[in-house]
């Protein structure tokens, strides 16, 4: 894995979170990406979902702020610290990012805690992105 292209990707997606342009995500994202809710126990497969849901988690987390960052030991894997809130519940998380050999995501896994404030988040992006999900998974709604 190229870890030069890996830190492009990262580099991009701050960028991209920054400047809330979700677009930009596709090209860096493995066609196989794979999603991990810290709300459900299935894993949600397809570029289309992760955009789907990661821009729509950016319209629920208020005061998002990423703090630290750690690379795995082989360099193919980064494990993101951050803090936002939802609504009055204050929330820690991590975002766990792998990256393939080419340096694009090849999965993206979300822990939170602490579990009220999970449950928050999972209450808010079923109501505000379930549906449109459904549909992408080809899933009845």
């Amino acid at each position: 894995m190229a870890r030069e292209q890996a830190l492009r990707t990262l580099e991009t997606w701050h960028d991209l979170l920054e400047k809330r342009e979700f677009d930009r995500l596709r090209p860096l994202a493995s066609e196989s990406v794979v999603f991990r809710s810290p709300a459900f126990f299935s894993p949600y497969p397809g570029v289309e979902p992760l955009v789907h849901i990661l821009s729509t988690v950016s319209t629920i987390f208020e005061d998002f702020a990423y703090h630290r960052q750690f690379w795995s030991e082989s360099e193919d894997a980064v494990v993101l610290e951050f803090s936002a809130r939802v609504g009055d519940k204050k929330l820690k998380g991590i975002d766990i990012i792998s990256f393939d050999d080419a340096g694009k995501i090849r999965e993206f896994e979300v822990m939170i805690r602490p579990a009220n404030a999970a449950v928050a988040v999972g209450e808010a992006m079923a109501a505000k992105a379930g549906p449109r999900l459904k549909e992408l998974l080809g899933k009845p709604g």
